[in-house]
């Protein structure tokens, strides 16, 4: 790879909690990344449009307030508009593995629940990055 792996990393809706999703910011810049934090309140709009101006290679949703399950989708479709199919979305939060799976089947990426490793995170989003993404 000729540059770091670039990763947006936001909260979306009024889930006001970003411990974690600084804890995983930093993480990801530890491991080498270039890591873009959006902060609070951000809607999905703004999420892949800040994705698609940073030319990111992954987004990573922290989410806690339980709208997983509108919050993805509405990503994941958005970025298929703006042609964004080798990106990566992931996340983490405390989304039940029934819920988990129906985000998969619409293409999101694995997703991390509340304990898991920092060093987990950062291999899954190496390991897609350089399977999907060209340099």
């Amino acid at each position: 790879m000729k540059r770091p792996i670039r990763v947006l990393v936001a909260k979306v809706g009024l889930d006001g909690h970003d411990r974690g999703a600084k804890i995983i910011a930093t993480a990801l810049r530890d491991a080498g990344m270039e890591v873009i934090y959006t902060g609070l309140r951000q809607t999905p709009e703004m999420v892949v449009n800040a994705a698609l101006q940073e030319d990111v290679d992954a987004i990573g949703i922290s989410i806690l307030s339980g709208a997983h399950n509108t919050v993805f989708p509405k990503i994941i479709q958005l970025m298929k508009a703006k042609g964004m199919d080798d990106v990566l979305l992931t996340g983490g939060g405390t989304i039940p593995d029934e819920d988990e799976k129906k985000l998969s089947a619409l293409g999101i990426g694995k997703l991390f629940h509340p304990g898991s490793s920092t060093s987990s995170i950062v291999d899954y989003i190496k390991e897609w990055v350089n399977e999907h993404r060209a340099f």
